[in-house]
């Protein structure tokens, strides 16, 4: 049992779980979703304005502006291209 579900045995001697902090397994996509966008828009963004303006003064910012516009388009991008990579994976993948 992890340590977030252990049961524990007050005054009267009934159990109670101690509650998780963890998000349910039933949103695992959208949390998979948000970190994959997450991580790849901060690369892409800190890739893409070091290329076009250089990485001098300012750059912290300018990455971060850009950062707004895309990590909601790439969090709303992985939720719609994943059920496609998906099926790409199994038809060229062995999963058996």
């Amino acid at each position: 049992m992890s340590k977030s579900h252990q049961a524990s045995a007050n005054a009267t001697g009934h159990t109670h779980k101690t509650p998780s902090r963890k998000i349910h397994r039933k949103y695992t996509q959208i949390v998979f979703a948000l970190y994959m966008a997450a991580i790849m828009a901060l690369l892409m963004c800190m890739v893409i304005v070091g290329v076009n303006t250089g990485i001098g003064a300012g750059y912290i910012g300018r990455v971060l502006k850009t950062y707004m516009l895309a990590m909601p388009v790439a969090f709303f991008c992985v939720l719609g291209v994943r059920p496609v990579v998906m099926k790409l994976v199994a038809a060229t993948v062995d999963l058996g």
